[in-house]
């Protein structure tokens, strides 16, 4: 739905259906309430997820116009997708096979053209598109600094092709079309720092057209990601803007955040309850930060849970995008103070016109927190519309 603020939407990554048909059937049955609740009277936006297998199947015979068409007749449109899962993402588990294949390689910016293909015959005029995309690839499939450091130049390449193709769309249809590498833990990309400084050390010196690739390349801003790494969303966001570093997105949502007492009892408490979250579908990196300020990365809550009697620590943030209307869970919370500062921002500033609401583990939440879905969806959108 179109606010003051920019395009509000939710993405539908929490929907399983691997293939067209499938995730299609699940749109037309939810779509049509949940816009009756909260944009009866206007348009209202989809954040559309497709797989690689989805994303071929809606090229082929009519399907794409069948489903423009459904667009027209239900009042929906699309202006940003989910193109940072390429393959199964529910039902199967994910964990760090979410950044595969990664960006150093041609099955990655096959998918993505293939993506912005879609988006641009999809997208409303005078309407910008993006597509949210992995960042780069994942430490630790390139532990030595020489590998890593020819992957992060592969998958740079492959971005800039990305681009071109963006700006080639551009010139031809007139659709603005942008790319946004959405940072998260452990990724070759995991923080602002990591980002601006790549974007201006290896991307641009890499590329022959800097005015095209700022246009085209831009940072999806995933609020639970950057809350976790504990960084100042306030001096970020304006470190991108003084630079000329766009935002094409942001993606509201939530992470886990515990205190840990000092006491043994009471700390095995709050672990007991973090302990309900380690499920096997997805990665739930967890950052700790000492009583002296440092942090300690884990690459999942197993690993963190394994080290959990280390007192010097006092507080973990994990990453389980948690429902984004709940701060206080009793003896744990959420990240959603870092939401609102955030939204804050773009509310009296606003420096994207996307914004994507991304709780996308209601399957796998511990029964307390689960409600019907689109109740629950309703309920977040609710919320980010009344903040802003």
């Amino acid at each position: 739905m179109k606010l003051t603020s920019g395009h509000l939407t939710f993405c539908t990554n929490i929907y399983p259906g691997e293939n067209w048909m499938a995730h299609f059937a699940v749109l037309k049955d939810s779509f049509p309430v949940l816009k009756a609740q909260l944009s009866p009277d206007a348009p209202m936006g989809i954040g559309l997820r497709l797989s690689n297998l989805a994303s071929i199947e809606l090229l082929e015979e009519n399907h794409l116009e069948v489903f423009k068409q459904w667009l027209k007749q239900e009042g929906g449109y699309v202006f940003t997708m989910n193109g940072f899962p390429y393959g199964g993402f529910h039902h199967t588990r994910v964990k760090d096979q979410v950044h595969a294949p990664d960006w150093t390689t041609e099955e990655r910016v096959e998918y993505t053209l293939r993506l912005a293909k879609i988006i641009s015959q999809l997208l409303p005029d005078n309407v910008d598109g993006g597509i949210s995309t992995s960042p780069l690839s994942y430490k630790p499939w390139f532990t030595a600094a020489e590998a890593r450091k020819d992957a992060t130049a592969n998958a740079t390449a492959n971005i800039i092709k990305v681009a071109e193709g963006l700006h080639h769309i551009h010139s031809q249809s007139g659709k603005m079309i942008h790319l946004d590498i959405e940072p998260e833990p452990d990724g070759f990309l995991e923080s602002g720092p990591e980002f601006i400084d790549w974007y201006q050390n290896v991307l641009l010196p890499a590329g022959n057209d800097e005015d095209m690739i700022k246009k085209h390349v831009r940072l999806c801003y995933d609020v639970c990601h950057f809350a976790i790494g504990y960084e100042p969303h306030t001096a970020i966001i304006n470190e991108l803007q003084q630079k000329g570093i766009q935002i094409g997105k942001i993606q509201i949502s939530a992470a886990l955040k515990a205190k840990l007492p000092v006491s043994i009892s009471e700390r095995n408490v709050v672990l007991d309850q973090l302990g309900r979250f380690d499920e096997p579908t997805y990665l739930h990196q967890v950052i700790a930060r000492k009583n002296d300020g440092s942090l300690i990365r884990y690459p999942d809550l197993k690993e963190a849970l394994a080290e959990s009697d280390n007192i010097a620590v006092e507080e973990w943030r994990a990453h389980f995008h948690v429902p984004i209307f709940v701060e206080d869970m009793g003896l744990i919370q959420s990240t959603q103070s870092d939401i609102m500062e955030v939204l804050k921002l773009q509310k009296n500033n606003p420096f994207t016109a996307h914004l994507e609401v991304e709780t996308y583990t209601w399957e796998v939440l511990p029964t307390a927190l689960k409600a019907p879905l689109n109740d629950s969806i309703i309920r977040e959108l609710a919320w980010v519309k009344n903040l802003l």
